[in-house]
C-alpha cells in the first residue's frame, strides 16, 4: 500500500530532515544533500516562493527520500543550470515492496523511478531558497 503524505506532511518532514541534520552535525550548516555523489550543507532560510509566480525552470530539485535517508538535489554552484539556491521540494514514494536506499544523484533517482521503483511527486510542497555549502569546503 502506498501512503500519500500531503504537502504540510511532506513539507514538515523536509523542514525537521534539515533540523535533525543541523544537530547532528553540531549546528549550522546542516549535511541537506547529495549533488552527484558530493555530500552538500546548507543553512536553511525563512523564504518561500509559493504563489510568486516564478517559473519552476527557475529552481532546481530537491528530492525528499524520506524514511531518515538524506536528500538529492539536482545541481550545484558550478553547474551551468545552476539556479544559485532556489529549489523545489518534490518528495519521493517507494513502490511497495521496495526498500528504500540513499540515493546520492538524480540521475539514480531518475533511473529508479523509470525502473519503476520510486514515484516523484508532479507538484513541488515547497519552493524556497538556501545557500549550498560543499562539506569540506571545496567541490568534488
Amino acid at each position: 500500500m502506498i501512503r500519500r503524505l500531503t504537502a504540510g506532511t511532506t513539507a514538515a518532514i523536509f523542514a525537521l530532515s534539515l533540523a535533525a541534520s543541523a544537530v547532528a552535525a553540531g549546528g549550522p550548516p546542516s549535511l541537506a544533500f547529495y549533488v552527484d555523489g558530493a555530500r552538500y550543507r546548507t543553512v536553511g532560510t525563512p523564504t518561500d516562493f509559493s504563489g510568486t509566480g516564478a517559473p519552476t525552470s527557475s529552481f532546481d530539485r530537491i528530492y525528499v527520500l524520506g524514511g531518515g535517508l538524506v536528500n538529492v538535489a539536482e545541481a550545484r554552484p558550478g553547474d551551468r543550470d545552476y539556479n544559485g539556491g532556489r529549489w523545489m521540494v518534490l518528495p519521493v514514494t517507494w513502490a511497495p515492496g521496495v526498500t528504500p536506499v540513499q540515493l546520492t544523484s538524480a540521475e539514480a533517482i531518475e533511473a529508479y523511478a523509470a525502473a519503476g521503483m520510486l514515484s516523484i511527486a508532479s507538484a513541488p510542497v515547497k519552493l524556497f531558497e538556501c545557500p549550498v555549502i560543499p562539506v569540506g569546503g571545496h567541490q568534488s
